[in-house]
């Protein structure tokens, strides 16, 4: 693994988060999860080099973090843009036209499902389920969820972020 994101002068004030989120853990492999949902918190992403650290730190081998990194869709090894649009492609949407949103946001935004617009606003990423199958088609953007959505509704609700 390499480190391409920090440079000496900058090391400790970079990993300044870093620390304080090891210090709430014991470092054990039952503690990996949580430590990287916080670390995912604290920093937007997994950063490669942080990730470095914390196999350094704990132990803990690569393959064994990345393991669990690539197994949970929750985990980003890429910063997203400032707006990450979750498109949820549960049984619920998929029957009710997400298909359509997806398409919609594709064209809107110049962008594939899993890319990020070139002036890093937005991201698009599709989940297996919002819970909110009352609402299908429904999408989140950040914390605001939107329901009911047909393919006209989608540069007006993105016209907000802009």
């Amino acid at each position: 693994m390499n480190n391409n994101k920090c440079c000496c002068a900058e090391r400790s004030h970079y990993f300044d988060k870093f620390d304080k989120i090891l210090a709430m853990y014991e470092g054990k492999e039952s503690d990996l999860i949580p430590i990287l949902q916080d670390l995912q918190e604290a920093y937007g992403y997994l950063p490669q080099d942080v990730l470095d650290e914390l196999c350094n730190r704990t132990g803990m081998h690569p393959t064994q973090v990345m393991g669990v990194i690539t197994f949970y869709s929750q985990f980003r090894l890429l910063p997203t843009g400032q707006n990450l649009i979750k498109l949820c492609f549960g049984t619920a949407c998929h029957v009710k036209g997400s298909d359509k949103i997806a398409e919609a946001l594709k064209e809107e935004l110049k962008i594939e499902i899993g890319e990020t617009t070139k002036d890093n606003k937005f991201t698009l990423e599709t989940v297996a389920c919002l819970g909110c199958c009352g609402l299908a088609p429904v999408m989140m953007i950040g914390d605001d969820v939107y329901g009911k959505l047909v393919p006209k509704d989608v540069p007006k609700i993105l016209e907000k972020y802009r």
